[in-house]
């Protein structure tokens, strides 16, 4: 086996592990039962996935013009995506999109309800 039949097997490798990754994530936002539980499908397996994909395709391309565009996009994913799931989180427990009974720890409780509001009468 020569080095270039090896570098596309890992390569073929990245490849699927990335594809199955994001189908998982996929089906996760099918199946998760609220908001809180597809969004974490969507951002952890979903990225997890891209940067594989991008690792074998910077792997099978091989070019520094490619590879470097390659990290920029996995870079760019990286950052954006995790706040952008902070902020849909966090609108969405404001908004009550959530299932309380899947919660196991709610560290958002005490911040729900402000002083103000526990002395307006209901």
């Amino acid at each position: 086996m020569n080095v270039t039949a090896i570098l596309d097997a890992v390569a073929g490798i990245c490849l699927i592990g990335g594809a199955l990754l994001s189908l998982a994530a996929g089906v996760g936002l099918l199946r998760f039962p609220d908001l809180l539980s597809r969004m974490h499908a969507a951002t952890k397996t979903q990225v997890l996935g891209l940067l594989l994909i991008l690792a074998g395709t910077a792997i099978r391309l091989g070019t520094v013009v490619d590879i470097t565009t390659l990290v920029l996009v996995g870079v760019f994913q990286l950052v954006t995506a995790p706040v952008a799931a902070h902020m849909v989180g966090r609108t969405a427990y404001r908004a009550g999109l959530f299932r309380r009974d899947l919660l196991i720890t709610d560290e958002l409780a005490a911040s729900r309800h402000s002083p103000d509001e526990a002395d307006k009468p209901s």
